[in-house]
């Protein structure tokens, strides 16, 4: 039995808890200093999430943030951080406070992030932020894949892998973590499945505009039974810049074939978040709009990698190789109607 600790208390680190759990460790959940209100509102309830929707494991350890100090006293044998990408930099300084060195660390977190101007992994970024500390032995692995919180949460098989460049190290946390319905696959290629798990939420923005994007002259109900023909266009499209933009920062093109590339664009074109916003944008929506009227509750992963490193793509990427985020980073960076370069 090992010690977890699952920093982040909204829908995919609650939902992680779920096989921790079940391949007997023992595990604890801490929230965000912003996050007092929901773990309150998970202990008050008999460990019901109100986002999951699910009652969580009476086993599991739920603490507010108040008491992290406290449980990195007692030596977690993993610390899984599950924050935001906004919240990156929060978790690693919260984390360098306690961190004993060589501590395997697995970051859930999606997305990409500049630092010093230069385009870079959320692993590179709180690597930094622990090198910045004095912490020398750090030990980050990433997984990614296609996994729905909710759906993890219940228990529904799903297969995600882990990238750590000394494979052993990702092996050893999959042996912790993996149980008959949640599949591990292992990887060293950590840059291309951190660029493919956050690009991806790009490309299911745009699949998800299929339907509007279908046709300009066929009326709503046309084109809501018969825009499939586009949303593959748009696919396959989105495979091949994947593929351009992985290579280009120095990933492998088979992981955008995998579990964290194509695995992860399926589920998240299917039933994202994203997706849904992108269907709001190709009905003709400005992003702005369409984040305040329909989904102002939500976090849009794409809309603020977009905002993130957007402009730096604008101005220094062949728009000719990446056509379909070059007009989806115009769309959202300046607010405009969504319009594909066919």
């Amino acid at each position: 039995m090992k010690k977890i600790l699952v920093l982040g208390a909204g829908a995919m680190g609650s939902a992680f808890t779920v096989p921790c759990i079940d391949n007997k460790n023992n595990v604890t959940l801490v929230g965000t200093h912003i996050e007092d209100e929901i773990i309150s509102k998970i202990t008050s309830k008999n460990n019901l999430h109100p986002g999951l929707k699910c009652h969580l494991d009476q086993s599991l350890k739920i603490e507010k943030f108040e008491n992290l100090s406290k449980i990195f006293k007692q030596k977690p044998d993993l610390i899984v951080v599950g924050v935001s990408s906004k919240g990156i930099d929060w978790a690693g300084n919260e984390i360098a406070k306690y961190y004993i060195e060589s501590t395997p660390i697995l970051l859930l977190t999606k997305g990409l992030t500049l630092i010093d101007n230069q385009i870079k992994t959320l692993s590179v970024k709180l690597k930094k932020i622990l090198s910045k500390k004095g912490l020398k032995k750090i030990n980050i692995s990433v997984v990614k894949g296609p996994c729905l919180a909710q759906g993890l949460a219940n228990k529904i098989r799903t297969s995600v892998v882990i990238a750590n460049e000394n494979i052993s190290i990702a092996k050893t946390i999959g042996k912790i973590i993996s149980t008959n319905y949640y599949s591990i696959e292992y990887s060293k290629d950590v840059v291309g499945v951190e660029v493919c798990a956050a690009i991806k939420n790009i490309y299911s923005m745009l699949i998800g505009a299929a339907e509007g994007l279908s046709s300009s002259t066929a009326n709503i109900d046309v084109k809501r039974k018969n825009y499939l023909n586009t949303a593959a266009s748009l696919l396959k499209k989105s495979i091949s810049e994947m593929v351009y933009l992985t290579t280009y920062f120095k990933g492998k093109e088979k992981t955008v074939y995998g579990l964290a590339g194509l695995g992860d664009l399926y589920v998240s074109a299917l039933g994202g978040r994203n997706s849904r916003m992108g269907k709001y944008l190709g009905d003709g929506l400005a992003y702005n709009k369409a984040k305040k009227d329909f989904m102002s509750n939500d976090t849009i992963e794409a809309g603020e990698l977009v905002l993130e490193i957007g402009p730096k793509i604008l101005k220094e990427f062949d728009k000719n190789k990446i056509p379909l985020m070059t007009n989806l980073i115009e769309s959202i960076c300046h607010n405009k109607k969504l319009d594909i370069n066919w």
